[in-house]
Parts: structure tokens; sequence; C-alpha cells
């Protein structure tokens, strides 16, 4: 009930957010932070559980003949993202409280961000499929509305339908391959699946689930080619971006992926795609981020980077990998959260994230340079920071891996390049001279520096006693990597190991690439890929979309209705030819004499239709319907359903007034005789191929028990013995007045539409 009741305050807190601020806006900020506290405190005390073996869980069936439940687990590594996400959450809602303080909008942005909070805790401590597919769509919801915030702004709005987007079609790979994982799995319990790995690991469908998931994955966590997203979601208010690109969404597909490593990995597919595209977004994210000048883009590729990093570790597939990801992905949400929230301090109180506008602002921001100088020495990786004890760890896991050594020049590259960016960000804007837009630049206030060098000063100290975070990054990296994963020792010193050899060239290679940035700069630029790369790939596909949608359109909702009915009745003649084509011939069980009387109503029916299509009269092709209708009463007659033979008798007297009121007033211009004649063609094309699949569906043996289930309980419970009424009033009560409520709204469009207007009556 413990990890239930954690998920259900988040929620509460999320909705009574704006409530709060309405009440109180100054403590608003204050008072809000002190549930995500709470719940860092109360999953803190869970951690003895988790790691006992029998992790802490909950369960309730919702639909059971689906397998859909509210299943929640806490193992490790479903804590040390809860405890990332409610401990940075605790220090964002503060910071916006003062970063938002004038904004209208306050309210709505506390609400949003705590529902996201809300959703990525269920997602991390999802035990059923589904169950998390839903959290994933809530965070992608949620965050779309944090980005475009300032919604007055055109950027913000494209950077929110950008992230909606690329997210929300790789959220609709994912539920696929979810569902297919629970059909070879048998199940939708993500703690049950690993009994079906081999099945799902070397079945038929295997390469499809794991493309599936990739795709979700990727996408979600901003892998090449799908990155181009997260740079442009830097439109967000920073208190969103810290907490969604820095420690929580973007590591959503990490955790996804790290989630199904023991079901879906190591496999030669799963390697070569994690460790190809990780390194390729690795490199590639680090060296993008020297193209860019406003601090939050410049950080924002830097994360593109730590996360292929993360996915390069779970290719990889070792146990020293699992360990390194825990370690590392840890220190990142310290260090880069910290960095974010110092860009909005900066942009607080100079008015600018340019970078060449920036230097000099330690004096008049110290508090504020201190909390980023922790922060970048964290992210280049020097002791006794804890980002140098993730560098080593994954240095490690490099070279221990098959072909080690060129992975590890690959990663000793993208960590030299974080290393540029880290002194780009973290130290160039406050040491120098001081610069013009620094003149006179102040230090922000307390609620504004006091998170971000809460986080920096984090980092520190898990460098220098790193044991404490020991037992639950051991707990993580087994239930990444199994029981081989739990063997972690955390050290600030190994020696002098080649790992240490790799880090010292990756800082003297970094001062290097920090040395060269302005050259490094103008070449990226001169590039411009932002003509040719992902983003305008991006760009031409919505615009081609939106172009095709222009030409479909304007083809088929001209504003004909002869046009959309002709469309219409085409289309389900297309889909009904092909499969019973294969089906030919008249079912045997509807094969039968036909008597006297029957025969007379048929050929009753074809003479008031062949009477409708000929005649050129409108009230004449009128009575030849309503004779088409009535007469269609009489077969139901035959067939023993009086009770549906009088509702036809009822639709069809107010389909005929209906139609002698619309062409008393609309005049009715009769068809060619070439328009005829394929008008003739497709109706009885159309007929006679729903005519058939009438026939072979009535002549199917029945495969439910639905028909069974009614007729016993429609007189025990319904207290009716007509099995068609209860069901209309009783069993689906709600579909009839669904159904009345539409003919009810379409009779007063149509009396709207036809009474006299007041300029008329006065005339």
């Amino acid at each position: 009930m413990a990890l239930l009741a954690i998920l259900l305050s988040s929620l509460v807190t999320a909705a009574l957010a704006p409530l709060v601020v309405r009440v109180s806006r100054r403590g608003a900020s204050f008072s809000l932070s002190l549930v995500p506290l709470s719940l860092t405190v109360w999953l803190a005390s869970l951690v003895p559980e988790a790691l006992s073996g029998t992790p802490p869980s909950f369960h309730v069936p919702w639909v059971p003949e689906l397998g859909v439940a509210l299943s929640l687990r806490a193992d490790g590594l479903s804590l040390l993202m809860a405890l990332l996400i409610t401990g940075m959450g605790t220090l964002i809602v503060l910071y916006a409280g003062a970063y938002l303080q004038d904004s209208p909008r306050l309210g709505s942005f506390l609400g949003w961000l705590l529902l996201f909070m809300a959703s990525m805790l269920g997602l991390v401590l999802a035990d059923n499929a589904l169950f998390l597919f839903a959290c994933w769509e809530l965070t992608t919801v949620s965050s779309f509305f944090l980005i475009g915030h300032d919604s007055e702004k055109e950027d913000a709005r494209q950077a929110a339908l950008r992230a909606l987007m690329v997210t929300a079609l790789g959220g609709q790979a994912l539920l696929l391959g979810l569902l297919l994982m629970g059909w070879v799995a048998g199940t939708l319990t993500l703690s049950e699946m690993h009994t079906a790995g081999p099945a799902l690991r070397e079945g038929p469908l295997s390469l499809a689930i794991l493309l599936l998931v990739l795709g979700g994955a990727f996408t979600k966590s901003a892998q090449v080619p799908f990155h181009f997203w997260l740079p442009s979601a830097m439109a967000a208010p920073t208190p969103a971006s810290a907490y969604l690109h820095a420690a929580t969404m973007v590591k959503a597909g990490v955790y996804l992926l790290a989630r199904l490593s023991p079901v879906l990995g190591g496999t030669p597919a799963w390697k070569a795609a994690l460790v190809t595209v990780g390194l390729v977004t690795m490199v590639g994210g680090a060296l993008l981020s020297f193209g860019h000048t406003d601090l939050k883009r410049v950080l924002a590729y830097a994360t593109v980077s730590v996360l292929g990093t993360l996915v390069l570790l779970l290719g990889l597939g070792t146990p020293g990998a699992a360990q390194a990801l825990g370690v590392f992905l840890t220190a990142h949400a310290l260090y880069k959260g910290a960095l974010f929230l110092v860009a909005g301090a900066v942009d607080h109180s100079a008015g600018t994230r340019e970078l060449p506008r920036l230097g000099g602002l330690r004096k008049a921001m110290p508090f504020t340079a201190s909390a980023a100088g922790l922060a970048a020495l964290s992210m280049a990786g020097l002791p006794p920071l804890f980002g140098f004890i993730g560098k080593e760890l994954v240095y490690g896991a490099s070279r221990h891996a098959p072909g080690g050594w060129g992975l590890a020049v690959g990663t000793g590259l993208g960590f030299a390049l974080l290393v540029g960016t880290a002194a780009r960000v973290g130290l160039s804007p406050f040491l120098g001279p001081r610069s013009e837009a620094g003149r006179d630049v102040h230090e922000a206030s307390p609620v504004l520096w006091g998170p971000p060098l809460a986080l920096a000063v984090c980092g520190g100290v898990l460098g220098l006693a790193p044991g404490w975070a020991g037992p639950l990054l051991a707990g993580a990296a087994r239930a990444i990597s199994g029981p081989e994963g739990e063997h972690l020792e955390l050290t600030l010193w190994h020696g002098l190991t080649p790992e240490l050899g790799w880090s010292a060239a990756s800082l003297a290679l970094g001062g290097a690439v920090y040395a060269l940035r302005e050259p490094l700069r103008r070449t990226l630029a001169a590039l411009r890929m932002d003509r040719w790369g992902p983003s305008h790939l991006y760009t031409l596909s919505l615009s081609g979309l939106r172009r095709l949608a222009d030409f479909v359109t304007g083809r088929l909702q001209n504003g004909s209705l002869y046009r959309y009915t002709f469309i219409t009745v085409t289309a389900v003649a297309g889909l009904l030819a092909l499969p019973l084509v294969l089906r030919m011939g008249i079912p045997e069980g509807m094969k039968r004499t036909l008597h006297l009387h029957e025969a007379a109503v048929l050929a009753l029916l074809v003479l008031a239709t062949g009477l409708a299509v000929k005649t050129r009269s409108v009230l004449t092709a009128l009575m030849a319907l309503s004779v088409v209708g009535l007469t269609e009463s009489f077969v139901y007659v035959l067939l023993g359903a009086p009770d549906l033979a009088l509702t036809q008798v009822v639709v069809q007297t107010l389909t005929v007034i209906l139609f002698a009121l619309i062409f008393s007033r609309f005049p009715v211009q009769p068809s060619g005789g070439r328009s005829r004649l394929r008008d003739a063609a497709l109706s009885l094309t159309a007929g006679g191929l729903i005519s058939w699949a009438l026939l072979h569906a009535s002549a199917a043996p029945p495969q439910t028990r639905l028909a069974e289930a009614y007729t016993a309980r429609s007189a025990s419970e319904a207290h009716g013995r007509n099995v068609v009424n209860t069901i209309l009033v009783d069993f689906r009560a709600l579909d009839t007045m669904g159904e009345t409520t539409v003919l009810a709204t379409a009779s007063l469009g149509v009396y709207l539409l036809f009474r006299p207007s007041r300029r008329r009556r006065q005339a």
C-alpha cells in the first residue's frame, strides 16, 4: 500500500497545485515542495526492504481477462530512479516559485510539473506493461504543456509540438512492442517476463519486438537521429528544462531499456543497435554542443551525449557496464540539474544566456559561481567529485567489453568533448573580465542559487563518500544484470589504472578542445546542419504531410454530398470485395427453397427499387422508397421480429417526411445518363457485396456465449422476456441514450436550419 499511497499523494498534489498558488502565491512553492520531500524520505525508508530480495509491491487487477492491472514494484533500479525524481522535484518546485514569481500561470506550471513527477513515479514503479505505457504517455502530455508554457511565443509552441510528435510516435511503437511481448510471454507483468526470455529473444517475433521497443526508447531519450527535439525543447522555462531534460523524462527511455535488458538483452541485434546508436549519439551530441552559444542549448546537446553513453553501456550488457550505468546516471542528474538551474539564475540576473555576452560574473554571483564550478568539475570528471568515479567506471566497462580499446577511444573522444563543454558552461561565464551584460548583475535570490548549489555539493559528498550510495547502486545493477552486478565497490582511488590514464588524457584533450572552441564553432556553423540534418527532415516531412492533407481534402471533401456518398460506398465495396472473392458461393446453411409469399415480397422490393431509380419525379421516388422500407418491415414480420418491424415502420415514415421537407426547399438536378449508369453499377456492386457478407456472417457458427448470457439474464436481472428490448434499455442503456441524444441533436439542427429567420418573419 505504501507504493500506491506515494503515487496517489503525488497525483493529488498536482491537482491541488493551482488552488494552493491562488490561496497563497508567495508560500505556494515552499508548501508544495514539502510533498516531494516527504516522498523522498518515504522512498528512502523502503531501500532496505527493496535490497533484501523481496521488493515491496502492490497489485490490484483491473481487467484480468486482458492482463491489465495496477501493479507496482520497487526494486533497486526503480527506487534509484524514484529517489532522483522526488529529490530533484523538491528542489525544482522551490526554484520554480522564485523563477516564475511574476508569471500569471505559475499555478498551472506547478500543476503540470507535479503531474509530470507523478507520471514519472508511476513509470518507474510500474510492474505492468500497459500501466507503464499509460504513465509513459502521461509524461509526454504533461511535458508538452511544460515546454509550451510560454504559449504566446512561436518557438515555444513549435518546440512543444515537435517534442510531442516525436515522442508520441515512438510511444505508439512502444505500445505495439509491449503488446507483442505480452502475447509471446503470456503475461504483461514485467517481473514475470524473464521466464519467457528465450522466446522473446529468439522467437519469430523477437526482431519486431526489439525494433518497436527501441523506437520508443530512442525517441524518448533523444538518440540519433531523433535527438533534434531535445535542444529545441529549451524553449521551456528553466525549471522544466532542468527537471525534464536533465534528470527525469529523457532518462525514461534509458530506464525502459535497463528494465527490459534481462528479457531482451544479450542478443547480437541488441548489442549492435545500442552500441552503435549510443556511441554515435555520445560523440555527435558532444560535438554539436560547440555549434551553439545559448547556455541551455549547449547543455541540451551535452545531455544528448550523456544519454548516448548510458545507451552504450546497456548495449555492452556486462555487470561492469550495469554498475557504471547507475553511477554515471546519478552523477549526471546531479551536475546537469545544477548547471541548468545555474543557467536560469544567470539569465534571471543578467538577462541573457548567450555565452559571448557573459563573463566575469564570479564576484557579482559568488554562490551561483560556486555551484557552477563544482557541477562543471564533476561533469569534466575531476576528483574528488562523483562524476570522476562515474567516468572511470564507464572507461572500465568499455575497455573490458569485446572490442574494448575501440570503444574506449570512442568514449574518450566523447568525454574529451564534454570536458570542453563543461568549461564553456560552468567556467567561462564566471571567469575573466566582466562583460558588458554583467555590469549591473547581482546575486540571485537564495531560492535561485540554493538548489543548484545543493545538487553540486551532493556530487562532491558522494565523491568523497561513495559508499553511502553503494548499496542502492548495487541493487540497481543487480536489477539490470542479475546477481553478478551486485558486487559493487565504490572508491575514489583505484590506483594507477588504465582508466586513470584515459581520464587524464580526456582532460588534456578537453582542454585543447576548449582552447579551439571558436574555430570549432565556426566550422560547425559553416556546415549548416539545420539545412540537411534530422531536424530539417522533420520539417520537410511535416510540410509534406500538410500539402498531402490539403490535396486530399481538396479532392475528397469539396462540399459535394454526391462525392462523399460515392467515395464512401466505393471504399466499402472495395474493402468487402477481397475477402468475399476468396469465399465464393453461397454458404450451405443459407440455401433453401423460396416460398411463394417470400418471392412476392422480393419482387415488390425489386420493383419499388427500380422505380425509385428510374423515375425523375422526386415525389414518386420518395413514395417508391417508402414502399421499399415498408416491405422490409414485412420481411421482419416473416422472420419473427415484429418489434423490429414496428421500429422500421416508424423510422421509414420519419425518413420520408424528412426527405419531403428537404426536397421541397432545395432544387433537385437529375444526373445524366452516363452518371446514372455508373451509379447503378456501383449501387448493385455494393449492395451485392453487402448481401453476400451478411449471408456469410449469418451462416458462420457463433463464437461467443454472449447470446446465451443475454437470454439467461434478461428475465432475472432486466425483468423482461424480449431480449432485444432489454439489451437496448438495460444492458446497453448508455449506448441507447447516446444514440437518442445524437438523433435529438440532429433533429434540432434540422429545425434550426429550416426555421424562418426573424428578419424573414418581420419582412
